[in-house]
This record gives C-alpha cells, structure tokens and sequence, in this order.
C-alpha cells in the first residue's frame, strides 16, 4: 500500500463535499493530509503516532498510555505546566488523546482566528516536550484514578478477560491502561526510575515516519501547507522501522473454550468470537462487512429473529473486532434473556445452524450488490462530522489504506468476490470458536480470577463434536436469508426551495396539534428529520404510569424491529421513546421513504396491543436496568440525585424498581387506552421536504388519533398541558444532600457542587458561559493536575429546562465529597482574585472566543433539529438564541461580569444559591457521619429526605404549557 513521498493522488471524498484536500510528506518523512474548508467555523487537528499499548515495555504496563497524558504537560517553548490546554479552552476549543494497541492519537479543534499559534503549541508534543519528575508523579495519579473509574465496568473486565486468556508471548495479551501499581510501585521495588523509561520510550519510537498529521483548516492548501511545513518540519526522524507485532494471539490453547465469567451487572451475555484472517487485507471485497450484515441482521429469518420469537435474546450484533493487520476477531455478541441464558446451548446451536446456512447457500451476489449500493449511498450523502472528529478518523486511516482511501476507508465494498468471503465463512467454525458466557448465577461457581480487575471465571474445553450436538438439538427453525431491502432509497433528488428560510416557523397550531416546519436549504442533503411529541398527562403522573409508558414505547419499538430493521439497515432510522410528559417518534434519514415508515409507526401506535410474550422479556429487560442503576459511576449517582432534588415532576428510579414486579399485561392494556384519551402532539419536520408534504403527514396522523369515528384522543383542556418545573433555591441558602454510594465495592467517591443562578435570559446567560469558559481550565489544572483529585474533573454550564446554573463534577478515590467541596470554594475564592485582575485584552479575547462558539454553525441536519427542538420541548422557543446571545456578548463589559460574578457565585455572596450532593464511596464512608456533623459546616442547610425538601421549597414558573407559544 506503499506510495512515492512525491506522488500526487486524488484522495477519493464524497460527491457532496466540498472540501479540498491534498497529501504531502514533509522532509523528515512524517505523512500529512491537509484539508481545506472554507466554510468551517472550528480548525482541527490530529497526529496519529503508530505507538501504542503493544510496545509497552515488560514491566511498565501502561507506559504508552502515561505518554500520551504527560505530553500534554509542557514543553521547552511553552513550558508553562497545562499552558496548552489553557490556551485552546481559551479560544473555544477542547483538546484529548488515546492510546490504542498499535497507535496513539492525538488531537484538537480551535477557533479559526487562534489555530496558528495552538498548532504550534500542538507541534512540540512531538519536537521538545517537557517531563518534570513532579508532572511525572501527578500524572501516575491520574492515570491510576483513569484505571479505579474502570474497575467496576464489565465492558473494560470483559475486555481483558479476553486478553487474559490469549497467549502470554503476544502482546495482546498485556494490561494497556497502567495504573500506580505497574508505573510507580512495582518499578520502585525493582529499582526502575519511570521517568527514564518514559523518555526513553519516547526517543526511541516517536519518530516523525511513524506519524500521520491530519490538518483540517479555512485557508487555501498552499497557506495551510506553509503552516504545516513551519510548524512540524523540526519533528526528528530516527527512521525507525514500521511497528509490527506478527503471529496471533490465541494458540491451541485458547481455542475451543468455554469461559464462564461474573460481571458486576445483573444480565447474562454470549461472545462467540473466532480469530480470522483481517479482512484489511481484502477491504475493498467486504468479506466481514458482508458476513456481519447477515450474520447480525434481524428481519424475519434471521438468527435474532428466530431467537427473540423463542424468547431467548434482546439485541445480537456481529461483525470484525479488535483486528490489526496481522490477527482479527470475528465477534457475535448476544444479550440473553433468563430463558436464554438456561438455553445457552441452543442458541449456540442457532448460530452454528446459520453459519451452515450460508456455508450452504453460498456468496449471494445480489445480496452484496444490495449491500454495496447502501454503502456508497452512505459513503456519498454522509452528514458533515464537527473538524475533530473527522481528523482522527481520517488520521487513524492513514497507516491502514493507500492515500487514495484515506476517507473511503472500508466502507465501500467493491469488488465482488465469493472466494474471499468464503474464506473468512470457512474460519467459522467449532474447532476455531472461543465463547465467553458472562452472567451473576456463576458467582461461587468461578475458582479463577483475572489479575488486572479481580474478574472470576471459570475455563473449559469444547470440542466441535459437542457444538454439533448442541446444533443438533436446537430447535429445528426456519433460518433463512433475508429478502430484498424495500427502503433502500431511489429518488436523492433535492427539494427546489425557493426562499432560504433561517428558522424554524410555526406551520399550523389547532387543538390537536402545532406543526413547526423548517426546508433545509443549508445541508443540501436528501434527508429529512421528524419529531412527534406525545405529551399525554396520564403517561408520567405516578412512578407507575411512568414504567407502563416505558413498557409501551418499548414493545413498539419491539414490534417494529422486524419490519423496520431494513430501514435501518439503508439509512432511515427510527426511535420511540418515554419522556417527562409522554411518549415521542423520531424518524430521521433519507427523505425518500420516510413517510412509509413514518406511517407504519403511527399505524403500530393506533392499533397496539400487548403480547403477553413479548410484554415479559420487555419488563425483565427493564427490571435488570433498574437493578443495575446501583452499578452507576457514583458522578452519575450524584448527577442522578441532582435532577431528582431540582426537577419538581421526576420520579425516583427506586420506587419504579418497586411498582415493576408486580405489573402485569393487563395493566398495560387498560393503560394504554388511558394515556392516548388525553394528548396534544408538539410536531417538527425539517430537511428535504415540502411544506405540504409536512403538513400532509401531521393530518394524517391527526385523523388517526382525533378525527375517528371513534376517537382515540381528546385534545388537552387549557388546564391540563404539561409544565416543567424546577426547585427555586434560597437566595444566600447552601444546601447538602449526602447518600452512600450504591454500590459498596466501588472505592470512588463524588461531588456535584452546583450553583443555580436564574431563569433563561440572554444578557444573564452570556455572563454566566463565559465565567464558566474563563473558569473551566483553572479548574482542571487545580483541582487534577495540582491537587489530583480525580480524574474525572469537570466545570460546566448547566441547564436544567431553562434554568441556568454552574455544576463542578469531581469523582475521586483520593479524597472524601466534604472534602473536595472544600477545594471546590478554595478554588472560587483564588478564582475570584483571577478574575479581578483580568486584563481587558484577556477579557476581550474571552469574549471573543464565546461569541466565535456561539456562531458556529450546525454541521448537519440532525445536529440543527436538535438544537431547535431542544427550544420547543423546554418551552423557551428562542430560535436566535446564538445571534441574540452574541449581540449581548458584544455589549458585556468586565464590571458586569464581576458584579454577575459577585452576585451568584462569588464565596459568601448574599444572593448564592448552592447543592451539593455528596456521594460517599466504599474508601470515604468513615467520613460520612463526621462531614454531617462538623462544625466548619454550620453554614449548610443538610436535606435529609428529598421529596419533604422539593415539596418544602418553592417552584420557578414553567417556561413551558399551553397551547400558544409564550415567553416568560
């Protein structure tokens, strides 16, 4: 896949971009797409080194990961410690990193007036960083608190589990992320200074051929090759070999296993996986792509088909993995019920039966036609990704494809040819097959243990002639390809719009319904998006009207799978979904075959039914989610009590947990009738559709539920349109809510330390987003990088439908929730002094970053509707938000930001408004009590039941409720 350092190639782009690209290669041999975009609001960058977790050294596990944190310290031209992440938030940007097995990536995005000096910034990660023994010790925290946060998560114990049981001579086999054990004390003892090593490992593998620089800018290529050219050119070359880590990783072995595993979460899983030749190496023929697509399909006849109709299963995917050039997993991963997991042999049995099935069928060129088209339909009309994004996929392709696919990739398979995908079919097979079966009922059954994260298991050999049993005495069911694909879209022509309309407008309001309407005329894409809001008042009026409309928004989408799967599959994609006051429909994709399925949805909604079958897996799916809510990360416990402590009309999970069991179909069939009896539809329609194609569709769904003979709904009395409304917290008041954390294995503690400022007002709300934006990289660098006190450490704007506060978030295994909130008002105060002393040139630059953030543009259509929708469901309808905003912006002086700042958040002000809601982990429980009873506390007003507090505390009024759009 070679090509010549001077060769120009035509790098292949979707026929609706508009973006100009060109390959170079600097002197020093790194290789650099440039990417041009006139249109874009937000520059972008990111290197791809071909390092990664593969070539940590034996010893230093997760040594590549602590690279990639340290070299975002400091450098010898900016080494002033976190400068760089200070100057991108500064200028509107946000800035990450990861490290995967054979790579590292790193990257950014930025504002377009200060992308030349934050790619220079960029550039000596890679030229002259700095790591000082101090960094170096802080950043081991972090990397440890990165690695406490994973322990309690089966996705990162199952994942190394499966590593666990692969051979120890390969480097898949290692423990990548690292931890305070394998980079600081295991070292120490064997007299290994980390610091060394780091730099070491730095020098000998980042070099500048093993690098792929994408650069995503405004200016023309020739500017932005100038730019690149200065600013990476002094990146060093030790023209170190391409990195390869040949053989596979699973020997004899590891193959024909059967591992029985215990998550922390209740649920039972399969992973049947088996190691296969990478189809890398055949990416134009889609030999996986087209497996996976039948494989994981779920119309009628199919695998998951066949095992939810049994009652055995709720979701089944499959498709490549884990794969590099030189090994690959093919994975299907199946989520089983109770009846599923007791009938594990069988639904083995299913998958090997329809692995024969198409063993026996043999390629079908029509399906991988069919495949084909969808893909280039995907490939050619793809929605516009924000510039970060798109540079890291892009820059983590370059050491995988010729330039010529660079964006491409795989995802367009071409070339037909039955002999490749016969390959790869062939390598399913039981002699080559390894299954992991994840469920709690093993728990004292495991006599093994996984090293990293304590998982248990248990090991045993299979061997193909028990799979041939197993497929022997599965239900003899009717597996079969799948038909043609009816809602691949024909007709991608574009809507003539004459007049570009800028928001959206009010098309029609009745007592049944208002219909807002907005063309796209900026996309230029044949999609469209629709949203249909339900709001019923009987749906979310009791903890158990709340579960019995989650129960039938999800046997809807239940009974549409089958059919709808399709649309799906060709880029129509759909969702039902309970809210606060109801139940809403999505469909979104390409116009052209929307309405059929739109139609489709509203006719399964007229005429629903409850299938007791199918009503039972749905309601153990549920129940398991609510016995797992225990297993959240405790910020998001913390984020949980927040909402339910602020948000008058939301219900507590643990009382659902209670209503569940005893629900039964009958209830659900006497509910549903009730809900729908009352309803007003809040509607939106945008994108390539006609008005009266709109308008068209919304009387049609009005007739189907008001203008019946029989109606189903009665339009909502004046009194009974839903509001939303949120605690109105004591002016000077500083309230506390403590709660053990839910799960007594997990170490970690939080704090959400939340201010709650006013209701939305434009003036209000630029000030309160830009002490966020001055605040938000002191925080970090305080709070992380000095104090390290989490690495989960997050300052940011809250709002919570439509009033506006500020929200610090810190979990932590280092320290207690009493006393972080402590460091949390140490901040403010030393905060309050920065802020004071900003100079105007600082201010305005602040300014000037807000107001560039708030005029970037929306990069598809999805992203533009959610923004507008989010204004019709809260109530506000302020569709020029962003230009109102930014006039405000430009009128803010620094005096009004400091008395804003005075008023609602300074330490000790008159009219602050505080909640903190402090979640104690296994590590921080002794201080519980004594953080309730100390008396530097007094000035704390601690809530001891939740619902006496919101029920004691006065409410703001609701922006939203009523049947004209009106504003407060």
């Amino acid at each position: 896949m070679a090509v010549g350092k001077d060769e120009i190639v035509e790098v292949l782009k979707p026929r609706t971009d508009k973006r100009e690209y060109k390959r170079i290669v600097l002197a020093n041999s790194l290789e650099v797409l440039l990417i041009s975009d006139p249109d874009t609001d937000k520059c972008a960058a990111s290197m791809n080194v071909n390092v990664g977790s593969f070539c940590d050294p034996e010893g230093l596990e997760g040594l590549a990961h602590f690279l990639e944190h340290m070299l975002f310290y400091a450098s010898e031209k900016y080494p002033t410690e976190d400068s760089y992440s200070k100057y991108i938030t500064e200028h509107g940007g946000q800035t990450n990193a990861f490290t995967a097995s054979e790579y590292t990536n790193y990257y950014f995005d930025v504002n377009t007036d200060a992308f030349e000096e934050a790619l220079d910034r960029f550039a000596q990660f890679f030229i002259n960083p700095l790591m000082s023994p101090d960094a170096t010790t802080r950043e081991i925290k972090a990397v440890d608190s990165e690695h406490q946060k994973n322990l309690l998560s089966d996705l990162w114990r199952m994942n190394q589990l499966n590593k666990h049981l692969s051979s120890a001579a390969h480097p898949y086999h290692k423990f990548s992320t690292g931890s305070w054990e394998t980079l600081e004390v295991r070292p120490k003892e064997k007299g290994i200074n980390t610091r060394e090593e780091l730099i070491k490992f730095y020098e000998e593998y980042y070099s500048a051929n093993l690098m792929r620089l994408v650069v995503y800018a405004k200016d023309s290529l020739d500017k932005i090759e100038s730019l690149v050219e200065c600013k990476f050119k002094d990146i060093r070359n030790t023209s170190r070999n391409s990195l390869s880590f040949p053989g596979q990783p699973c020997t004899s072995d590891h193959l024909q296993i059967l591992v029985k595993a215990v998550p922390i979460k209740d649920g039972h899983k399969l992973r049947i996986q088996w190691p296969i030749t990478p189809s890398i190496h055949y990416y134009k023929e889609g030999p996986c792509r087209y497996l996976g697509h039948l494989i994981g399909h779920e119309a009628e006849g199919s695998l998951f088909y066949i095992l939810k109709k049994l009652g055995w299963c709720t979701s089944l995917s499959a498709g490549e993995t884990d794969w590099t050039t030189d090994y690959s997993f093919f994975i299907v991963a199946i989520d089983l019920t109770d009846a599923g997991h007791e009938n594990m042999q069988n639904v083995v049995g299913l998958l090997f039966k329809y692995v024969q099935l198409l063993q026996k069928s043999g390629v079908c060129e029509w399906i991988f036609s069919e495949l084909s088209a969808i893909c280039e339909t995907s490939f050619h009309y793809q929605d516009k990704s924000p510039p970060a994004n798109y540079a890291v996929n892009v820059s983590s392709n370059m050491h995988l494809y010729p330039p010529r696919d660079w964006l491409a990739r795989s995802s367009i398979p071409s070339i037909f040819n039955s002999n490749t995908i016969q390959k790869i079919l062939d390598e399913l097979t039981p002699d080559n097959v390894r299954i992991f079966w994840e469920s709690k009922t093993f728990e004292g059954h495991t006599e093994l243990a996984e090293p990293w994260y304590g998982t248990t298991y248990s090991f045993e050999k299979i061997s193909a002639m028990m799979i041939q049993q197993w497929m022997s005495a599965s239900p003899n069911e009717n597996l079969h390809l799948p038909a043609a694909n009816i809602f691949i879209p024909t007709d991608l022509s574009l809507k003539d719009f004459k007049d570009k309309v800028t928001y959206p407008i009010l098309l029609r309001t009745s007592s049944y319904s208002r219909l807002w309407y907005k063309p796209d005329t900026m996309f230029c894409i044949p999609k469209a998006f629709v949203k249909i809001d339900f709001h019923c008042p009987y749906a979310g009026n009791s903890p158990e009207s709340e579960v019995l409309t989650d129960i039938f928004t999800r046997l809807l989408m239940d009974y549409l799978n089958e059919y709808a799967y399709d649309a799906q599959v060709a880029g129509l994609h759909y969702m039902i979904n309970h809210t606060d006051c109801g139940f809403e429909v999505t469909v979104s994709g390409y116009n052209h075959k929307l309405r059929v399925l739109l139609d489709t949805i509203i006719d399964m909604i007229v005429k629903f039914d409850v299938r007791a079958d199918r009503f039972a897996v749905i309601k153990e799916t549920i129940l398991k989610e609510y016995q797992n809510y225990k297993f959240q990360q405790p910020y998001q416990q913390a984020m949980y009590y927040c909402s339910l402590l602020l948000q008058d009309s939301s219900w507590p999970w643990m009382e659902q947990l209670e209503i569940l069991p005893n629900i039964q179909p009958d209830a659900l069939s006497k509910f549903v009738p009730s809900m729908l009896s009352k309803a007003f539809l809040e509607c939106y329609v945008a994108g390539n559709i006609e008005q009266s194609e709109a308008q068209s569709a919304i009387d049609q769904i009005e007739t189907a539920f008001f203008k019946r003979s029989i109606p189903l709904c009665q339009p909502l009395f004046a009194s009974q349109h839903l509001t939303n409304r949120v605690v109105k917290l004591g002016k000077g008041k500083s309230f506390c809510y403590s709660a053990k954390g839910l799960n007594p294995s997990d170490e970690n503690s939080c704090l959400v330390h939340y201010i709650q400022a006013h209701p939305d007002d434009y003036r209000e709300n630029v000030k309160l987003e830009l002490i966020a934006l001055i605040a938000k990289q002191p925080t970090f660098h305080q709070l992380r990088s000095v104090e390290q006190l989490g690495y989960i450490t997050v300052l940011l704007k809250r709002n919570i439908l439509g009033i506006y506060g500020l929200q610090f978030i810190i979990q932590s295994t280092a320290k207690g929730p009493g006393y972080i909130d402590q460091r949390v008002e140490a901040l403010l105060s030393k905060f309050e002094a920065e802020l004071r002393q900003l100079s105007e040139d600082e201010f305005k630059r602040n300014v000037s970053a807000l107001i560039d953030m708030k005029l970037e543009k929306h990069k598809n259509l999805r992203e533009e509707s959610r923004f507008y929708w989010k204004e019709i469901t809260d109530g506000t309808y302020k569709f020029d938000r962003k230009e109102s905003e930014v006039s405000e912006l430009k009128q803010l002086t620094q005096q009004q930001l400091v008395d804003f700042f005075d008023e609602f958040v300074k330490v000790g002000a008159t009219q602050k408004k505080t909640l903190s809601i402090r979640v104690y982990g296994a590590s921080h429980l002794s201080d519980l009590e004594a953080d309730m009873s100390s008396t530097e506390e007094p000035k704390y007003i601690h809530i001891d039941d939740i619902f006496t507090f919101r029920r004691s505390q006065p409410l703001y009024g609701s922006f939203r409720g009523g049947r004209t759009p009106t504003k407060l």
